[in-house]
């Protein structure tokens, strides 16, 4: 592994984390303007809450979910909890109820699909 990837691999704690959240940006499911909104709080928030790095929470910006209706769409793994409607305020309470909590939020909910191993 060269030292620019440890590196990358040692900034992000991955082995550490508990849970990832995908956050739909592409502007397909929800207005691109509304979508990068909830980019920024999302952000913003995991690191105020104290989540980021040893916190255990990973997020990823994504050009696409392949659901574009209801949006912005968020998925968070390894639950495979699938969420519409993401937008601020919505989000908030993912981060809070979900994310810290480990509650569902199920007004939100789009679906629950946990992935599984093939045998």
């Amino acid at each position: 592994m060269s030292d620019k990837l440890a590196a990358a691999v040692d900034k992000l704690k991955l082995g550490t984390n508990t849970r990832h959240i995908f956050l739909c940006v592409h502007g397909d499911c929800a207005p691109a303007k509304e979508a990068l909104e909830s980019w920024s709080y999302l952000k913003k928030r995991v690191k105020e809450l104290g989540l980021k790095d040893s916190g255990g929470i990973l997020r990823t910006k994504v050009e696409c979910l392949r659901i574009c209706t209801s949006g912005p769409i968020a998925l968070v793994y390894p639950d495979g909890t699938w969420y519409r409607n993401c937008t601020p305020a919505n989000l908030e309470r993912i981060l809070v109820e979900h994310l810290v909590g480990g509650h569902p939020v199920e007004d939100l909910l789009l679906a629950d699909a946990p992935l599984t191993a093939r045998r």
